[in-house]
């Protein structure tokens, strides 16, 4: 393998874990937004109220989002393993 396919690779790797993580951490995010907001409205400060929502979203996140990581996941292996496999012959 030349420098230019390892760094390709690198390249696909870095793009596919940002396109698995995103809808996640989006996910996150609004729910951390809803939660200051709330927290701000009510004078309410507790340090729990900021962290079992957001478990909580992002654990059902995953679930539903599991079929199109894993998909993604599976594309990007896939196309690894043909670029190794070109690439050894």
């Amino acid at each position: 393998m030349t420098p230019d396919q390892v760094f390709d690779i690198g390249k696909q790797g870095i793009s596919t874990l940002l396109v698995m993580a995103t809808p996640i951490m989006l996910i996150a995010l609004g729910v951390g937004l809803i939660i200051a907001l709330f927290q701000a409205l009510t004078s309410i400060q507790e340090i729990t109220l900021t962290f079992v929502p957001k478990i909580l979203a992002v654990f059902l996140a995953l679930v539903l989002l599991l079929p199109f990581i894993s998909e993604q996941l599976f594309v990007f292996a896939q196309e690894l393993f043909a670029q190794i496999a070109s690439s050894g012959s």
